[in-house]
């Protein structure tokens, strides 16, 4: 199985500064609201509450690594279907009973990634699969019927075009695809969320000569920029529900403190208070440098949020915390850490987003944090995390 990559950009140590209607919890969350007027970002933050990611599922491909130049294009797996797809890194075949169990779990949003380039024609033209597109569809289609809401973007296909393309041709690549995209979806309710990409945006290409040449951060923030922009004109000009639907912009890198310079820029829009912005993981350095649970894991904790707020929440722009830790590993805690204990962690750090207004969505793959065969969260200690917000945050 592939593991989700996380790149850690700076290091903690540097900021001593600084059967699913039973099955679940019994904490099932309240439910979307069936919006009568197209809501602000706000209120849809605000209803969002907890999130899960369905991670290594639709966003899996048949490649080791992306990034290399020797990937020419996508492999394909089995017969080419996509349940090949979603399977190949040791998922489930997504249903709505799973959707269910995470509804009933005490979830109130579930992101769905997407690698769009699965089953596509090595063509030049970038046409996303009619049957790719339509399993999406289904399991938006379940996030629909359990009362969540629905975030799908483009994850992991995002870096196999950035690192092959000029930023030009990306505009071009990105506005066709989202074009297809919210063209499919655009008479979805407002519970459907568009997010423009994951985690490269700002990241490195390959010259002429096939080798990865590091993009200076000028030229990284204008191709976050241009790519934010793209995506939201893409989508705002298909129209229907797409004119006035809330999306969410990717940070540079996702990472927070790249996102909260003043080099970002969120994009523009046709109509007023209906994007968010996405990052993720306020604890990443930390976490990989082994000094979760102390003073300093704390300390750096505040500092991220704080910067988030001044950036973005002071000038009404929701934050939506679009990967954050499931679990932390006993490797992964500090020689002086205050607790060791994964899920109170967990809560330490979910309490500190609810007490902040982000929207946190927690990093799971298949059977890790959420039981995809049980219906259930796989730890009681994190359920009772998970209950505790709710009747803290979202009641």
């Amino acid at each position: 199985m592939k593991f989700k990559r996380i790149i850690a950009a700076f290091l903690c140590s540097a900021m001593t500064l600084a059967t699913a209607g039973c099955s679940g919890s019994g904490t099932a969350a309240p439910g979307a609201k069936e919006w009568t007027e197209p809501p602000t970002a706000q209120q849809v933050a605000e209803d969002m509450r907890l999130g899960l990611n369905l991670g290594n599922t639709m966003e899996a491909y048949e490649a080791t690594d992306c990034e290399k130049i020797t990937f020419e294009w996508i492999p394909e797996i089995g017969e080419n279907t996509p349940s090949d797809y979603e399977q190949c890194w040791g998922a489930e075949i997504t249903t709505q009973e799973i959707i269910d169990g995470i509804k009933n779990s005490g979830f109130n949003t579930v992101r769905i990634p997407v690698f769009w380039g699965n089953m596509m024609k090595n063509d030049g033209n970038w046409d996303i699969d009619p049957d790719y597109i339509a399993r999406v569809k289904e399991i938006v289609d379940y996030c629909q019927n359990a009362n969540l809401y629905a975030v799908i973007n483009i994850h992991h296909f995002d870096e196999f075009i950035i690192r092959r393309n000029t930023v030009e041709d990306c505009e071009q690549i990105f506005t066709h695809l989202w074009t297809q995209i919210a063209e499919y979806f655009k008479d979805y309710p407002m519970t459907l969320i568009f997010e423009g990409f994951n985690e490269y945006l700002g990241g490195n290409q390959f010259n002429s000569n096939g080798e990865l040449k590091e993009l200076p951060k000028v030229l990284g923030y204008r191709m976050t920029n241009k790519l934010n922009q793209a995506f939201v004109d893409a989508v705002r000009a298909t129209g229907g529900n797409n004119a006035e639907r809330v999306l969410i912009a990717s940070g540079y890198w996702t990472n927070i403190d790249l996102t909260t310079s003043d080099s970002f820029v969120m994009p523009t829009d046709t109509v007023p208070d209906k994007l968010m912005v996405s990052v993720h993981y306020v604890d990443n350095s930390c976490y990989w440098s082994h000094n979760i649970g102390g003073k300093s894991w704390e300390d750096y904790i505040v500092d991220q949020c704080e910067k988030l707020k001044a950036a973005f929440t002071d000038k009404g722009i929701p934050v939506f915390l679009g990967e954050t830790t499931a679990f932390y590993p006993s490797e992964n805690f500090a020689a002086d850490a205050a607790t060791k204990d994964s899920s109170k962690c967990l809560e330490h750090v979910l309490d500190k987003l609810g007490e902040y207004g982000f929207v946190p969505v927690i990093w799971d793959t298949p059977d890790d944090f959420y039981s995809r065969t049980e219906y259930k969260l796989t730890r009681d200690s994190d359920s009772k995390v998970i209950e505790k917000m709710n009747k803290k945050y979202y009641r």
